[in-house]
């Protein structure tokens, strides 16, 4: 493991650090899209007489493995954090920058939207309660809201691992990549072998970290130094050997069903978007300079959290619309699945990708402020990741209530105190840190001024 705590020192790059990859970027951008409109073209709303009725439309639906191997892009997604993540650190350490740093500053990208998203999501659901909604409907809609959130707790603990694991990558490169990856395969055999699959969520750590690692060789400029003809069998091989795993039944054909738990199958999945991504990577350059695509692409990585945490939210809320507008109008909301709905998704998910980006552009200023440039000891760094990670955990397991959103918005605001610049005690009184919870709630109000980042000013 690397010291993180020595101080501050100028150092030689290890490997050349690149420019900012604006077809790496464009690629983010499609990955964030891609989520949305999978996440999107599962929500099913039909109305009974017993009311309205929320399922998940891709449930033993036999249209959602090939959706899934078009929409399933987290593999990618965490390749490319990898590469950003690396370069971004390399990048500050050559400016003199610290590992603590390199995380704390993670900390306050992913926790400060995190914190308004969690904090408006537990007032609704209170309100939804209040104003006599089924407490079974507002559970659900707290389940469906939660669902989705596990990416920021693994993503934050891919982050704050990177500089740890980057190190490791520079001593021992393939040693490194090949004891993460038969970890997680060994997960996977273990699961099957005990029949148990709560033990397929140990690789929640080992799948994703793989995946993170490769994208620290995509930015040493070791893929692109293969020949395209290995590029090519190497997205050949692992397609093959996803179709064999899934011919014989050692992971479903279904990708989704392949994240939760995370399999051995998505690293495959990964091998291969890197292998085509790398194959591609001048084409897809040269598009992403095109004037409309960058002003898209600069959009969507401005706010890729907030665009994250918040479609949600969105799609709920169009669910929730189209229930009311048919029970008003006594309207038939076609079923799941039929020719219909088919015929309808084209407008739905048009409408889930305006208003989602509407909702970002009102909250982004959460992402967008900069993190502050002083930084603590690594004690304070890994305990604010930890706390961080388990108010996501919170969330998961319990699912989302006014309770829980309450508790995992205190807990994200002692994450984002133990980093910031401010080195005294973050309050300990549990009532204190609730009211915090809640003032950031009342500031989307416009009834108080404090907002997460007064924790956290912008250093001058």
């Amino acid at each position: 493991m690397t010291d993180l705590q020595a101080p501050p020192t100028r150092v030689p790059a290890a490997h050349p650090t690149p420019a900012r990859d604006t077809g790496v970027d464009l690629v983010r951008a499609a990955c964030v899209s891609g989520v949305v409109l999978l996440h999107a073209i599962m929500v099913g709303v039909t109305v009974t007489d017993a009311g309205p009725v929320f399922t998940n439309a891709s449930e033993g639906a036999w249209w959602i493995a090939p959706v899934s191997w078009l929409l399933q892009v987290m593999p990618l997604f965490f390749v490319i954090g990898g590469f950003a993540g690396v370069v971004a650190y390399r990048r500050q350490r050559e400016r003199g920058g610290t590992a603590t740093g390199f995380v704390s500053a993670r900390i306050h990208r992913l926790l400060r939207p995190a914190v308004v998203a969690v904090g408006i999501a537990g007032a609704g659901l209170l309100i939804l309660l209040l104003v006599g909604l089924p407490g079974e409907l507002v559970a659900i809609a707290g389940f469906r809201y939660a669902q989705p959130l596990w990416f920021l707790g693994v993503f934050l603990l891919c982050q704050a691992l990177l500089p740890a694991l980057s190190a490791l990558h520079d001593r021992a490169p393939r040693r490194t990549l090949a004891l993460l990856a038969a970890s997680a395969v060994i997960v996977d055999i273990v699961r099957a072998a005990s029949g148990i699959d709560g033990i397929g969520f140990v690789n929640l750590a080992f799948v994703w970290l793989t995946l993170q690692q490769l994208g620290f060789f995509f930015a040493d400029g070791a893929v692109d130094a293969l020949s395209r003809q290995t590029r090519a069998a190497m997205a050949a091989a692992a397609t093959a050997t996803l179709v064999v795993a899934f011919a014989t039944g050692v992971y479903s054909p279904d990708l989704i069903a392949n994240i939760n738990p995370p399999t051995g199958a998505l690293l495959l999945v990964g091998v291969v978007h890197l292998s085509l991504l790398s194959l591609f990577r001048e084409r897809i350059a040269r598009f992403s300079t095109r004037p409309r695509v960058a002003a898209v692409s600069a959009f969507v990585n401005r706010r890729t959290m907030t665009i994250y945490l918040w479609h949600m939210p969105v799609l709920l809320a169009m669910a929730g619309s189209s229930s009311i507008l048919a029970l008003a109008h006594a309207i038939v909301l076609p079923t799941p699945g039929s020719g219909l709905w088919w015929l309808g998704r084209p407008l739905w998910l048009v409408t889930a990708l305006a208003l989602t980006a509407a909702v970002a552009i009102a909250l982004s200023r959460f992402e967008e402020k900069a993190a502050p440039a002083r930084t603590t000891g690594i004690r304070r760094s890994t305990a604010a990741a930890g706390v961080g990670i388990s108010a996501v955990a919170l969330l998961l397991v319990v699912g989302a209530t006014p309770l829980t959103a309450t508790a995992a918005v205190a807990m994200m605001l002692v994450s984002l105190r133990l980093v910031s610049p401010d080195q005294t005690a973050p309050r300990a009184a549990s009532a204190s840190a609730t009211s915090s919870a809640w003032r950031s709630v009342r500031t989307m109000s416009g009834t108080t001024p404090w907002s997460p980042e007064r924790a956290a000013p912008r250093a001058r």
